[in-house]
C-alpha cells in the first residue's frame, strides 16, 4: 500500500488547473475555469474548475470531485492507478508499507516487464522510422494499406527486423534481465544459450493497459503468410492477461463513456483504422471469443455493446455462444454484419466515414434476437430442432435476472414468441422453470451453512419522510460551509472562528448524520492541532462526505469584480463580511433547532400524565422562548462591519 505521506506529498504537488486542462480547453473567467463537460455533451459550458477551491463541478451533469476523483471518473482508474499516475507526473517517489517477499517479486517482475516492453517498443518503432529495412519493407506496406503516418505514430506501431537476434542482443547489451526476458515473449533461448527473436520480419502493435502503460505485442507478418502463423501474441505473464485485454482501449475509454456505446470489431488493424476514419469508440478482442473479464471492462465505461463482424457465419455462431455472459453482466448488445466478404478495415476504406456510420445504425440487430432468428434458419422445418431452438432461447433469456431488467425481459419474452409463432405465456412458463431448475442445483451443490447464507435479507423499509428533504438541513449545511471557510481565523484576541462556533453550539446538534460525522470529525483533527479545511474533505475517502463538501462550497455563480467599478467606493466585492457571515448563520442555526425543540417540548406537553412532569416541561418551554426573543432580537440589530 501507498504510505500516507506519500500520498499527502502526491495531493500537496496537484495542480487540479493542469490536470483537467489536459482533457478540456479551459477558460478563465473571474477567479474560477470554465469549459465544455466531457462528462456530456454541451453547447454551452458549464463545467467549472476553481483552482483556490481545488475542485471541478459541472452545473448541467450535476458531476462533481477533486483532481484525483476526476482521473478515477473520467480515464476509469482505481484510486491507487490514479495515485500512480500522478506521482509518475510529479515525479515523487511512491513509498509503499511493508509488503511480503512474494508480493516483492510479483511487483519487480511486472516492473521490469513493464520497463523491457517500453525499451523494446522504442527499439520497434526506431526501426520502422530510422532504418532502411523498415522503411522499405513495413512502413511501405503499412502506408500502402491506407495508414497515415500519424495514425501509425499514435498507435506506436514498430517493425521487428529479419536479423536473427538484433533485438536480444541489444536487451542484454542494456543489461536487462535474462531470467525475464523469456517471460515478454520478444525472445527465445535455443540450444541453452543462443538467444532468438521472437517477431522477426514482422510488424509490431504495441498492446497498452488503461493507463498507457506496455503490456504486451502481437506481431503480424508482412503480406501473406505461408507455414508461419499470420499473427504471433505476448504469452501470458505476470502483466499480460488475454482474457483481460481489449485492443485500443486505451485510446477508446474516453469517447466509448462519452458516446455511451463501445464498437468491438475483431483485429487491430480494424480499430486502427476506424481511429483515423473518426470512430474512435472501438476497441478489438483480438479474435478471441468474449470473456467476462473483457465484458466488466466494457461496462466501466457503457453499458451498450455494439459487435460488428464480417460475413462469416461460422465466426458469427462461434461469438454468439459466448454472448450469454453479456446478459448476465447487464450489457445492451447488438449485432452488426459487414457485407461482401469486406471487414470493417477495408468496409471503411472503401465506404468513407459517413456511409460506415449510417451502415451500423441502420443494420445493427439484438443479439437474442439475431441469435434466434440464426438458430431458426438452422432448424429449417426439423419438428425436433425447433424444440431444441425453444430450450434454447428460454436458457438465454434465464440469464437475464436483475431485477432492474424485468421489463427488458418480457419485451424479449414477446418478441420471441412471436418469432418461435408459440404462445407468449408458455415461453414465460418455461423460461422462469429454467431459472427455478438452476437455482435447485446451485443450492444443492451449496452447503447448508453457505445455502443459508445465499438467503436474502428482509428489505427494509425506508420512512417515507426520509426522502423529503429536511429544511433544518439548509441551515446544518450553511453552517459547515461557515465552519469550513473561517474556521481557522481569529473571532478576536482570545479565540478563533473554530472554538466560538463549537462553543455557541455546544447544546445543539446536527440532525443529519452525514453533516454530523464531518462537524465531529472537525472537531476531533482540530483538537489533534491539525488545520482542518475544505481540502481536507475534498480528498476525504468517503465519497460521501466529498460530495457534500462540493455542494458546499461549489457555487455557478461569483461577483463580477465589475460591481467596484460601477459603483465606486461601496467596497462590494472585497469587502470583509466573514464576522457578518458567522454571527447571523449561527443565529439562525440555533434559531431553527428552538422551534424544532419547541414543537418535540409541545408534544411532550400534551402527552404529560401527571403534575410534575407538566411544570417541567413549562418551565423548558420558558427557558426555549427566551432563547428564542433573546436571538430574533440580535438577528434584529446586527451590524455589517
Amino acid at each position: 500500500m501507498i504510505t500516507p505521506q506519500t500520498i499527502e506529498q502526491i495531493k500537496s504537488r496537484i495542480d487540479i488547473i493542469d490536470i483537467i486542462g489536459e482533457y478540456v480547453k479551459l477558460k478563465k473567467r473571474g477567479s474560477n475555469y470554465i469549459g465544455l463537460c466531457p462528462f456530456h455533451n454541451e453547447k454551452t459550458p458549464s463545467f467549472s474548475v476553481s483552482a483556490s477551491k481545488e475542485l471541478y463541478k459541472c452545473f448541467g451533469c450535476g458531476k462533481s470531485g477533486n483532481a484525483i476523483t476526476f482521473l478515477m471518473e473520467h480515464d476509469k482508474l482505481s484510486y491507487v492507478e490514479t495515485l500512480k499516475w500522478l506521482a509518475a507526473k510529479y515525479n515523487i517517489t511512491i513509498e509503499e508499507t511493508e509488503t511480503s517477499a512474494e508480493q516483492k517479486i510479483i511487483v519487480q517482475t511486472a516492473d521490469s516487464l513493464y520497463a523491457i516492453n517500453k525499451f523494446a517498443n522504442d527499439f520497434f518503432v526506431q526501426e520502422l522510422w530510422q532504418e532502411t529495412e523498415g522503411q522499405q519493407i513495413a512502413l511501405t506496406y503499412l502506408q500502402e494499406r491506407g495508414f497515415r503516418d500519424d495514425t501509425i505514430k499514435k498507435f506506436q506501431l514498430g517493425y521487428n527486423p529479419k536479423e536473427k537476434d538484433k533485438l536480444a542482443q541489444t536487451l542484454i547489451t542494456h543489461q536487462f534481465n535474462k531470467d525475464i526476458l523469456p517471460k515478454t515473449g520478444l525472445v527465445v533461448i535455443r540450444n541453452n544459450d543462443e538467444w532468438t527473436d521472437n517477431y522477426r520480419g514482422r510488424i509490431i502493435f504495441p498492446i497498452h493497459n488503461n493507463t498507457g502503460k506496455i503490456i504486451g505485442f502481437g506481431a503480424r507478418v508482412i503480406g501473406q503468410a505461408d507455414k508461419a502463423p499470420k499473427y504471433i501474441n505476448t504469452p501470458e505473464n505476470e502483466i499480460y492477461v488475454k482474457s483481460k485485454i481489449l485492443y485500443g482501449l486505451y485510446f477508446a475509454r474516453t469517447v466509448i463513456a462519452k458516446e455511451d456505446e463501445c464498437l468491438l470489431v475483431e483485429g487491430y488493424t480494424d480499430v486502427i483504422s476506424l481511429h483515423q476514419a473518426g470512430i474512435e469508440n472501438v476497441v478489438a478482442s483480438g479474435g478471441t471469443s468474449l470473456t467476462s473479464e473483457q465484458l466488466r471492462l466494457i461496462k466501466k465505461y457503457t453499458n451498450n455493446l455494439t459487435i460488428i463482424y464480417d460475413g462469416d457465419m461460422a465466426g458469427v455462431k462461434a461469438a454468439l455462444r459466448g454472448l450469454d455472459m453479456a446478459l448476465e453482466e447487464g450489457l445492451n448488445v447488438k449485432l452488426v454484419l459487414i457485407p461482401d466478404n469486406e471487414d470493417p478495415d477495408s468496409y471503411v476504406n472503401k465506404t468513407g466515414t459517413t456511409v460506415f456510420k449510417q451502415f451500423i445504425a441502420q443494420h445493427k440487430k439484438d443479439f437474442i434476437i439475431f441469435q434466434l432468428e440464426v438458430m431458426l434458419k438452422d432448424a429449417g422445418n426439423d419438428i425436433t430442432q425447433k424444440n431444441n431452438v425453444v430450450n434454447n432461447i428460454a436458457a438465454t433469456l434465464s440469464k437475464i435476472n436483475r431485477a432492474e431488467d424485468f421489463t427488458k425481459l418480457h419485451e424479449y419474452i414477446r418478441q420471441c414468441a412471436e418469432l418461435l409463432k408459440i404462445d407468449e405465456a408458455g415461453l414465460t412458463n418455461l423460461v422462469n422453470k429454467v431459472k427455478q431448475e438452476k437455482q435447485l442445483k446451485e443450492n444443492k451443490r451449496a452447503s447448508l451453512a453457505d445455502a443459508l447464507q445465499q438467503i436474502p435479507e428482509q428489505e427494509e423499509t425506508i420512512p417515507t419522510e426520509t426522502l423529503l428533504l429536511n429544511e433544518d438541513e439548509v441551515y446544518e449545511k450553511n453552517m459547515l460551509r461557515v465552519l469550513l471557510e473561517y474556521g481557522l481565523q481569529q473571532k478576536d484576541e482570545t479565540q478563533s472562528v473554530a472554538n466560538y462556533i463549537f462553543d455557541s453550539l455546544n447544546n445543539f446538534r446536527f440532525d443529519n448524520a452525514l453533516y454530523s460525522t464531518i462537524y465531529q470529525e472537525y472537531q476531533e483533527l482540530y483538537g489533534l492541532g491539525k488545520e482542518p479545511d475544505t481540502k481536507t474533505f475534498l480528498y476525504h475517502k468517503e465519497e460521501a462526505v466529498r460530495n457534500v463538501i462540493i455542494n458546499i462550497i461549489a457555487q455557478p455563480y461569483e461577483l463580477s469584480p465589475r460591481w467596484d467599478e460601477k459603483l465606486p467606493g461601496m467596497n462590494i466585492v472585497n469587502r470583509d463580511v466573514s464576522l457578518h457571515d458567522i454571527d447571523i448563520s449561527i443565529s439562525y442555526f440555533k434559531l431553527r433547532k428552538i422551534k424544532k425543540m419547541f414543537r418535540e417540548n409541545q408534544q411532550d406537553l400534551e402527552a404529560a400524565t401527571s403534575i410534575e412532569e407538566q411544570l417541567k416541561l413549562i418551565a423548558v418551554h420558558k427557558f426555549l422562548k427566551e432563547e428564542e426573543i433573546a436571538i430574533t432580537k440580535h438577528l434584529g440589530t446586527v451590524i455589517i462591519k
